[in-house]
């Protein structure tokens, strides 16, 4: 009995596990650039001395898809949307460099160009900073333009370009804060390739529809895995009552 309660218990508890991702998943289906998450779970035997009868089911990773979101036309100036692969760098909470799909930028007072998130948005040299103007306009490849307060259209002036990468998706892993970043640990050089295009945002990756039938499945599981672990505790207490008889 002791393979059916360790295989139903530790069962149990990562389909509560990928049921929490899930569950973010649904939560952020309506945020700009966001990548699912799923989890690989896999069984292994306990390790040590006795009899091999302890299996666990224990997360082999967790996953992120990184197939690309719906593009939406939006005629916002700062939106945003990178056109097939292809990344922002932007600036976590600690001031290091991470990597990002969410285009819906803001500025600060102090004219910071940030993401939706507050995360400040990097250029080529550093974070993107922005000075008073009449006008802005961010080009395919990134450049960011405005018109100086009190100028004409003729005076456009060239502020920064948004830092724009490439990496290969199966080198790339999300953090608990979910930004992007190389297993290396090193973020690519700029990539004059990668293009945007603006007035646009792309939406997240999370297909609604499969995230609820999902969300029904993991719940069957669970209790499924709940009931075969009553259901070794009752085959344990009848093979002890079995051995009082004798």
């Amino acid at each position: 009995m002791d393979r059916l309660l360790y295989l139903g218990m530790t069962a149990a508890k990562h389909t509560e596990l990928a049921q929490a991702s899930n569950a973010n998943n649904l939560a952020n289906a309506s945020t700009a650039g966001f990548r699912a998450d799923f989890h690989a779970l896999m069984s292994k035997p306990v390790d040590g001395a006795g009899h091999q009868t302890r299996i666990n089911s224990v997360v082999e990773s967790r996953l992120s898809d990184f197939s690309e979101g719906n593009i939406m036309t939006t005629g916002r100036d700062l939106d945003v949307a990178i056109r097939g692969q292809g990344w922002f760098v932007v600036q976590d909470a600690d001031g290091n460099e991470a990597l990002s799909r969410r285009g819906d930028l803001h500025l600060t007072a102090d004219g910071m160009l940030i993401n939706g998130a507050g995360q400040p948005v990097m250029g080529d040299g550093g974070p993107l900073a922005v000075p008073e103007h009449e006008s802005l306009t961010i080009g395919s490849d990134g450049t960011v333009s405005v018109v100086p307060l009190g100028l004409g259209a003729e005076s456009l002036v060239t502020v920064d370009r948004i830092r724009l990468v490439s990496a290969d998706a199966e080198q790339l892993r999300k953090g608990e804060d979910g930004l992007i970043r190389p297993v290396d640990g090193g973020i690519p050089p700029s990539d004059a390739e990668v293009r945007v295009s603006p007035g646009s945002l792309e939406g997240s990756n999370v297909n609604t529809v499969e995230a609820m039938v999902n969300m029904i499945e993991l719940a069957r599981r669970f209790e499924m895995q709940v009931k075969m672990m009553s259901t070794a505790n009752t085959v344990s207490e009848a093979g002890a009552r079995l051995m009082r008889m004798e």
